[in-house]
């Protein structure tokens, strides 16, 4: 068995390589530029909705609090009226990338050390390099795709987002797979 502090380099080379490809994807191949649309009449509604000066939050339209509520009458017909909204307020301004940076980061040192621990209980030192990847590769893939479905699912995420969000999680796991099985001890 491999201890997991004995990977601390792929680890964190691994989160380094997942980092620079998810800049790449965002900031060259740009294919996510398509994943929001322009709400029509953008600048009124944004004027319509700047006086209930909303806080930071997510937000549901109509929401119900009680399942009573829910299947009211007066709800229903708030329903089907519409308009049907789930939307995510932020702070006014420009959004500072910094903070969210660090957080993937982060992140991405968490996955692989998932990676790390499965990978290792799996394969011996020495082991050979198609084992590690499919182990920490599948792991990783894991780790960076299966959260992104459920927003389809239950909040109606396009299906085409999701899918360029699972493409790129494939990536992420082939990087992180090859750099477990380049560095395995």
């Amino acid at each position: 068995m491999v201890s997991v502090m004995s990977l601390w380099l792929p680890i964190i080379l691994s989160a380094v390589i997942v980092f620079v490809a998810s800049s790449i994807i965002h900031m060259v191949l740009k294919y996510h530029n398509s994943d929001f649309k322009r709400v029509p009449s953008q600048d009124a509604v944004m004027d319509a909705l700047r006086p209930f000066n909303l806080p930071p939050g997510q937000y549901m339209l109509p929401h119900a609090d009680t399942q009573a509520e829910r299947t009211s009458a007066e709800f229903v017909e708030k329903t089907n009226k519409g308009p049907v909204a789930l939307m995510t307020v932020l702070p006014n301004g420009m959004p500072g990338m910094t903070t969210p940076l660090i957080q993937w980061f982060v992140f991405c040192i968490v996955v692989s050390i998932f990676a790390a621990y499965i990978a290792s209980r799996a394969v011996d030192p020495g082991g050979d390099y198609l084992a590690v990847f499919r182990f920490a590769g599948c792991t990783a893939f894991v780790g960076y795709a299966l959260g992104e479905i459920p927003n389809s699912i239950w909040y109606k995420r396009p299906w085409s987002v999701t899918a360029k969000s699972v493409v790129d999680a494939l990536i992420y796991g082939l990087l992180t797979g090859g750099t477990f099985g380049w560095l395995w001890p």
